[in-house]
């Protein structure tokens, strides 16, 4: 086994509960505006619709096709399209309350902590490489507490790369001062995570919480965070 010494986690959907920690910011967003006076209604519908259309520009996003601003306003305007209402002013101030108040959540995946725990006691240097906004994820590793964690947090604007290009593996290495053969990545991402890390011949681990088929071929995987356990 390879002696790894520099580990790169993924934040979103792989320590960080995204979905979860979203769907309680839609729910505070739904109320704010009134959305179901306007007919936006029932906010489950309303919350898969969104889950949809961002899936769908956050894929645009990483390939290059539309820039960070359009995807943040354009998944709300999306979902609100679902329901006939077209307001473009409606879905930006929906996305600059939901980019308000979704950094401020604490949901994290089970036994995140407990295995930060143990890598750092083990003596593991941990980083981050995150595609999402500069901003959004400071905040967000602050009030979940994972910040005293990581070394380094590698972001897309930071870099001007995307997973899963080899830019921003190559930049978060040179960053951390690590080495291939000493690094692997870690993620839920099929494309920008494992992929991405394969592109950059880094070796990687699929964090499979949801039981996903893949065609990829990580180093490993796992399907809950204990099992690193097994692997460091």
């Amino acid at each position: 086994m390879p002696l790894y010494k520099h580990l790169f986690f993924d934040l979103d959907h792989t320590l960080w509960d995204f979905d979860a920690n979203a769907k309680e910011t839609l729910l505070e967003v739904y109320a704010f505006f009134e959305l179901e006076e306007k007919g936006v209604s029932p906010f489950i519908s309303f919350y898969k619709h969104y889950l949809f259309h961002n899936e769908i520009l956050w894929d645009r996003y990483h390939k290059g096709f539309i820039s960070s601003e359009e995807l943040k306003w354009k998944r709300m305007w999306r979902t609100m399209l679902e329901f006939k209402l077209g307001s473009e002013q409606l879905a930006k101030d929906m996305s600059a309350k939901f980019l308000e108040i979704l950094p401020t959540k604490k949901i994290l995946f089970p036994h995140t902590i407990e295995i930060l725990d143990y890598l750092k006691e083990k003596g593991y240097s941990l980083h981050l490489i995150t595609n999402g906004f500069e901003k959004t994820q400071w905040s967000k590793i602050n009030n979940s507490g994972l910040s005293k964690y990581f070394t380094h947090m590698i972001t897309s604007e930071a870099s001007n790369s995307l997973k899963p290009k080899k830019e921003i593996f190559e930049y978060a290495l040179n960053k951390a001062g690590a080495s291939l053969a000493e690094s692997i990545m870690l993620g839920d991402n099929q494309d920008a995570d494992i992929q991405g890390a394969i592109n950059a011949g880094m070796d990687c681990i699929f964090v499979n919480h949801v039981q996903a088929g893949t065609d990829v071929k990580p180093t490993y995987t796992i399907h809950h965070l204990k099992e690193l356990e097994k692997i460091f």
